[in-house]
């Protein structure tokens, strides 16, 4: 499903007018890709906040340019370091129905049996790349780990195949894994050395 998100093209120099731009809360941004020369635009800070937070980062965004409605998908961005606002972002025109590589997060469901039994889950993966048209890009993949044994794991492989989409990592990367609890070893108790017998002087020794 796409999203429709208003834009305006802007100037490039001065180089100041992106802080201006900030400053009355817009984002400076580019467009470019599919059936369009790279486009310089600006985007409402909030409402681009609004449409990433409702429909995340790998929704298809429609803008109208020069009167051409262009479909795209936010291809890089950057970010304060301290705020993490949004400070620039670079879309990427698609075709529809050509297929687009984006990384999709990965989020574990259920309470593995192991670790009812005590085991520690250890989740080695944390994204993975998928295929598919724009319209069918998934935000995150849901993998199940409720049957997972101590000493079990699970891989890209064993995640069910999906009609709208294709995993492209390797079928044999772990996703995450169970392991026996650490036992922690208790401390060894300390023995109180005895202390040295003191001898002494004899009275012969003490007499000179």
């Amino acid at each position: 499903m796409a999203v429709a998100l208003e834009v305006e093209k802007r100037a490039v120099r001065p180089r100041s007018i992106r802080n201006k731009l900030r400053h009355e809360g817009r984002i400076p941004a580019i467009v470019n890709g599919y059936q369009i020369e790279s486009t310089p635009i600006s985007v409402n800070a909030q409402e681009l906040d609004r449409v990433l937070r409702e429909n995340g980062l790998n929704s298809v965004i429609t803008m109208n340019i020069d009167g051409k409605k262009v479909n795209t998908l936010v291809q890089d961005y950057s970010a304060d370091t301290f705020t993490q606002d949004l400070i620039h972002v670079e879309f990427l025109s698609v075709n529809m129905t050509e297929e687009q590589e984006v990384e999709a997060e990965i989020n574990l469901v259920g309470e593995a049996s192991g670790v009812k039994a005590g085991g520690v889950l250890t989740q080695t993966l944390y994204s993975a790349n998928v295929s598919a048209t724009p319209d069918k890009l998934p935000e995150n993949i849901e993998v199940d780990i409720s049957n997972l044994e101590i000493g079990d794991s699970i891989n890209i492989s064993d995640i069910p195949v999906a009609k709208d989409y294709t995993i492209v990592n390797d079928p044999e990367e772990q996703i995450a894994s169970i392991n026996e609890p650490e036992i922690e070893e208790e401390p060894e108790e300390e023995t109180e050395e005895a202390e040295p017998e003191v001898i002494g002087e004899s009275d012969e020794d003490s007499e000179e």
